[in-house]
């Protein structure tokens, strides 16, 4: 059985606002857990006008409180721009308010430029070495394990909770998924980022997964741009405003999602239409069985029964169609 989830930036269309992204990502939630999905994560985003996710930590609260079944989590806090005991205290807390239902993935991504993760944490290095230290930090903080005078002896993370949150770690280049395995973490690969290297980095974290107390086999997932829709026509169109914002990120170009209306006319060079090729490779579009058998293969190549779905269309009634058609191909249980 493959289990289906949703990541979530608040994407904001352009001639749109913050506000209504947000309250579509409510919509969103409320929707797919009615709609069976296994879980909902939200990103962190900084200085991109284009996403309103910033803050994960307090949309998951309010989100939790919205649904009733399905998972809520981070994808993900980028642990370099936090303070390791800060972030431990607001998912205990999260814990304490919906227990069992709490995921905590974490980056090591900016989230955004260098100068702003600079500004969000001044003695930020960018070193990896640090982010495994604030691994090892964050775990003890959130299981109260404290070696003797350690900072974690010392100082508790309050609440103490009943139950912690379920630790991922997501990787897009791949050197992560060694660290996941290192901890015994679960993993999650990022080919909505990067369409290259998910078989091997999944492969080589069950490799050299090491169990834990919380995860005593290797679990991973794959996160993935999806475009469902009735028609080809359609699901066409969905692909072309998705390649556009795909270049436009890559330009540096936050407008916004653009409609078809707007794409439509738009004559690519042959440099854009490489670049369009290729990100072709984080996305499956197509009707909901073209989807399926597509989603399938990939969950049998990499071996894996989860994926992380991400849909961003211009219009929402378009995004909502394509989680519905999801559900229905896959015939998700509906929580009524």
């Amino acid at each position: 059985m493959i289990r289906l989830s949703v990541l979530d930036q608040s994407p904001i269309r352009k001639g749109g606002t913050a506000s209504q992204a947000v309250q579509e990502t409510i919509e969103l939630a409320k929707l797919t857990d009615r709609l069976g999905y296994h879980r909902y994560w939200v990103s962190e985003h900084h200085n991109i006008l284009g996403l309103a996710g910033s803050s994960p930590e307090v949309l998951i609260s309010h989100l939790a409180g919205e649904t009733k079944g399905i998972r809520m989590g981070s994808g993900g806090i980028m642990l370099p721009n936090h303070s390791s005991l800060k972030v431990a205290e607001n998912f205990r807390m999260l814990e304490t308010l919906f227990p069992g239902r709490i995921d905590l993935g974490l980056g090591r991504a900016p989230g955004g430029d260098r100068l702003t993760a600079a500004i969000l944490n001044p003695s930020n290095s960018f070193v990896q070495n640090d982010f495994i230290q604030q691994l090892m930090d964050l775990r003890d903080f959130l299981t109260d394990n404290a070696e003797p005078d350690s900072i974690q002896e010392k100082v508790k993370a309050i609440p103490v909770a009943e139950t912690c949150p379920e630790l991922w770690i997501l990787t897009s280049s791949g050197e992560s998924a060694l660290i996941a395995a290192h901890f015994g973490m679960a993993l999650s690969f990022a080919q909505f980022i990067n369409p290259t290297g998910g078989y091997a980095s999944i492969q080589a974290y069950k490799e050299r997964f090491q169990p834990s107390e919380a995860l005593p086999i290797p679990h991973a997932s794959v996160g993935i741009f999806v475009l469902c829709a009735d028609t080809k026509e359609k699901a066409e169109e969905l692909q072309a405003v998705m390649d556009r914002q795909l270049l436009n990120i890559e330009k540096g170009i936050s407008e916004g999602i653009l409609s078809y209306e707007e794409i439509k006319p738009y004559v690519y060079s042959d440099m854009e239409r490489v670049r369009l090729l290729h990100n072709r490779g984080r996305m499956i579009v197509g009707t909901p069985d073209t989807v399926k058998k597509r989603i399938l293969d990939l969950t049998g190549e990499y071996g894996i029964d989860e994926v992380v779905v991400s849909t961003i269309t211009y219009d929402f009634k378009d995004r909502v169609r394509s989680y519905e058609l999801l559900a229905e191909a896959f015939e998700l249980e509906n929580r009524l």
